[in-house]
């Protein structure tokens, strides 16, 4: 009987132990809900487990003899009253300076697949001039050539990234255009580009071997491409210390069997890279860059996320034939694409820019940042004055638009190492449809400093975000904010200055956690010391 009672008082002692345990647990969940609710939006950032690097060329540049992009927008020519070196535009050129512009795609695009480059050397007045006959019926004099265009990436200090004609050009003439560029011994192509001026050779690494080839270049289907490709690519010769580095036209979209047969013919041997283009773009009804209501900007916002999801399923492609990463993925045209601005030529694609633009390009710039393993390259379309474009010019007026804004201070990126960040967030809500209310990449540079990109979906709500940085010590946090009053808010030549970076300051340090209110509709990079 003693040890009856001897077990019943162990056990009661363990069930009352258990009880405690149990209402232990029920208060911290009960707390952990309250500080939930509390502050719904947390962010944790580990700063010493990155291992990836974030090339700088993700913030590469797409310009293409399309509307005002080439000229009027960098070529002005030597005798205008513009300020211009050689031509090329003084402002232009310190402008995009000023945000490191990593590459520079030309000539396109679909223009690149009716380009012939051998009509756009010597003097200029004996040029021919051809028909641009996918972009407006204009005609093209071609006075921007190969010549022009190695000048305005040396004033930019950036790298070319040419794209050749495979739609209607021959093997024989990408190859010509190559040595061209790349060949410093004596050869047919190296002693004409002597005579026309350049003695040392360029030495140009990156090539597109074509572009759209499922569309504008060539309506081909992925087996033929791939079969032009590996044909083409032969011909593309390394010259001297050039290693060329030659990216295949890749899918458009969701298109995964374009992806599956060029890595299953061209493999991870055959090229250094595959493209992939994808608009934020409604293409039944693209809509107006300016003149819209809260749906159409959540419809915009919202296929920002569809990107990342192609994207990933792309990836997933290539890694069953290339486990090791060795092919970039290279999304060289990328962005909005909204109906012309009413008056201007519809073959132009003149749109404004908005602070919503700003939103688009900070969330993809977060997501391939996020992708940088196989995302190596990506190009904006485009620069100057066409889609989602970076700068707009009126004779001698120059304005900088807010996408222009985000890249600039999107610059702390560049080659920097991505951090591991676990965002969890509120939705942006609008009838019954739902996106995460924020969006967010982060990364440490060489002097140790971490940079935080943070958008704001949200056009109506700021955001209370307590953010943890985990293996490192923090003595200080600076920042900038880009925002607007409106959600279609813009820069125009009258009045240039509506959406600009402002400095941050709704940000507290406690020990290693910031503590921070996100404006609506807002981009905001922190830099943490």
């Amino acid at each position: 009987m003693g040890h009856i009672k001897n077990w019943r008082s162990l056990s009661g002692q363990r069930m009352a132990v258990g009880l405690i345990v149990v209402l232990i647990m029920t208060f911290a969940i009960g707390v952990d809900s309250l500080v939930s609710a509390e502050n719904p939006n947390t962010l944790i950032i580990n700063a010493d487990q990155g291992t990836e690097t974030i090339s700088r060329h993700i913030y590469g540049h797409f310009s293409e003899h399309l509307g005002h992009c080439i000229y009027g927008g960098y070529w002005v020519g030597e005798d205008s009253p513009i300020p211009n070196v050689r031509g090329i535009r003084t402002d232009v050129v310190e402008a995009l300076k000023k945000i490191n512009i990593p590459n520079l795609r030309w000539p396109g695009g679909c223009f690149a697949d009716e380009y012939h480059w051998r009509d756009g050397i010597g003097p200029r007045s004996e040029r021919p001039k051809m028909i641009n006959t996918h972009w407006g019926g204009v005609t093209e004099d071609n006075s921007f050539g190969t010549h022009e265009f190695m000048d305005l990436c040396e004033q930019l200090g950036t790298e070319p990234y040419i794209c050749g004609n495979v739609g209607s050009g021959t093997v024989e003439e990408m190859s010509k255009w190559v040595e061209y560029l790349n060949f410093d011994g004596i050869s047919p192509m190296a002693e004409e580009r002597r005579k026309n001026g350049q003695e040392k050779a360029w030495g140009v690494k990156y090539w597109g071997v074509g572009n759209e080839n499922w569309g504008c270049g060539g309506n081909m289907t992925p087996e033929f491409y791939a079969d032009q490709y590996r044909r083409y690519a032969t011909y593309c010769r390394n010259y001297g210390d050039s290693r060329l580095l030659k990216i295949a036209g890749g899918p458009s979209d969701e298109d995964y069997n374009w992806t599956e047969v060029l890595m299953k013919k061209i493999g991870p041997r055959g090229m250094w890279g595959m493209s992939m283009h994808y608009y934020t773009t409604n293409w039944s009804n693209k809509g107006s860059a300016t003149v819209f209501d809260e749906r159409a900007y959540f419809d915009v916002l919202a296929r920002c996320f569809k990107i990342p999801k192609a994207i990933d399923k792309h990836m997933n492609i290539m890694d069953k034939y290339d486990p090791e990463k060795r092919v970039a993925l290279v999304i060289d045209e990328w962005g909005t694409w909204f109906d012309v601005e009413p008056g201007t030529n519809p073959g132009f694609l003149f749109q404004q820019n908005t602070i919503r633009d700003a939103l688009v390009a900070g969330i993809h710039l977060n997501e391939f940042n996020k992708r940088c393993e196989r995302v190596r390259m990506a190009n904006i379309a485009q620069t100057i004055n066409v889609l989602q474009a970076l700068i707009f010019t009126e004779d001698e007026k120059m304005i900088l638009t807010p996408t222009y804004h985000v890249f600039e201070m999107y610059k702390v990126h560049h080659d920097a190492t991505l951090l591991p960040a676990d965002l969890r967030c509120v939705d942006y809500t609008l009838d019954d449809d739902k996106l995460p209310a924020l969006n967010v990449s982060a990364s440490k540079d060489k002097e140790g400093k971490i940079h935080i990109s943070l958008c704001n979906l949200d056009p109506n709500k700021s955001a209370k975000l307590d953010c943890e940085l985990r293996g490192t010590k923090v003595k200080k946090v600076s920042g900038r904010v880009l925002t607007a009053s409106a959600i279609n808010a813009h820069n125009t030549f009258e009045k240039p200055d509506v959406v600009k970076p402002a400095e941050f300051k709704d940000v507290k340090l406690s020990g290693s956690t910031l503590t921070m209110t996100l404006p609506a509709k807002s981009v905001v990079v922190l830099e943490v010391e």
